[in-house]
């Protein structure tokens, strides 16, 4: 059985859209109207153990993240295709680059987790870890990662969603993959060619522009970055047209 997914346009341009460790294939739904159906076909996956993979078993690493996402795209006919990866999704991304790199035509990496991990405090790590079972360590991490700046009836809503579209475990797993997972040693000695676009908000006190640099823009010899304003780490929350308008016109390049 191949990933849930959601699908929107029908255009010649496929797109593989991986969500991040609150999301699931509905979370960039906000943008949508402001996609260009016409010339892109988006497929937004869902990983094991998220919406409609809910009490999917798996290992929950980034690695099958990422060949479930080929095996989609292989179900789906996508010979070629581009990729957005949102937070975790974007370390996904970084592994489909080097699993399959011929067959990526642009990758564009959205408020990303980069292929080195995260190192945290133990005081953070802790809050990480109690996310699992706790909505309201759920919540204080949104609200923590959007610059602490947004409506509370938002935050409530974003760490309900998270916990209704995810199970525990692979929750839970999902975070010791994204944030200890290191295969940043690999990027840099295979240097992808594949053009990408690194989009930071610039309210994301995390996954903001000074690692977009030491890290992808260093990585990736083709990668540009772009901060978007007025977002933290939810751009498809935060700037939803203005988060869409930024892929499409990378996507449009020649």
């Amino acid at each position: 059985m191949h990933n849930t997914y959601h699908r929107v346009g029908t255009g010649a341009h496929a797109v593989l859209v991986l969500h991040g460790w609150f999301g699931d294939a509905h979370a960039f739904a906000p943008m949508e109207p402001g996609l260009d159906g016409a010339s892109f076909s988006y497929v937004f996956m869902d990983n094991r153990g998220y919406g409609g993979m809910r009490g999917a078993a798996g290992d929950y690493t980034v690695d099958e993240v990422a060949r479930d996402a080929l095996a989609l795209a292989d179900a789906l006919g996508f010979a070629t295709f581009s990729v957005v990866g949102h937070s975790m999704g974007g370390m996904v991304l970084e592994k489909l680059a080097l699993l399959a790199p011929l067959r990526l035509r642009k990758l564009v990496a959205v408020a990303p987790v980069p292929s080195c991990g995260v190192a945290f405090e133990a005081a953070a790590r802790a809050l990480f870890l109690d996310a699992a079972g706790s909505v309201a360590a759920r919540r204080a991490i949104i609200d923590r990662s959007t610059g602490a700046r947004l409506p509370a009836s938002w935050l409530d809503w974003k760490a309900a969603y998270s916990w209704a579209s995810s199970d525990a475990a692979a929750f839970a797993a999902y975070f010791l993959a994204w944030s200890e997972t290191d295969f940043s040693g690999e990027v840099k000695a295979a240097r992808p060619q594949l053009p990408m676009l690194a989009l930071a908000g610039e309210h994301d006190p995390r996954f903001d522009a000074a690692l977009m640099r030491r890290t992808y823009l260093a990585w990736y010899p083709r990668a540009r970055l772009e901060v978007l304003a007025n977002a933290g780490h939810y751009p498809m929350n935060e700037t939803p047209l203005a988060l869409a308008a930024s892929i499409e016109a990378f996507l449009q390049e020649k």
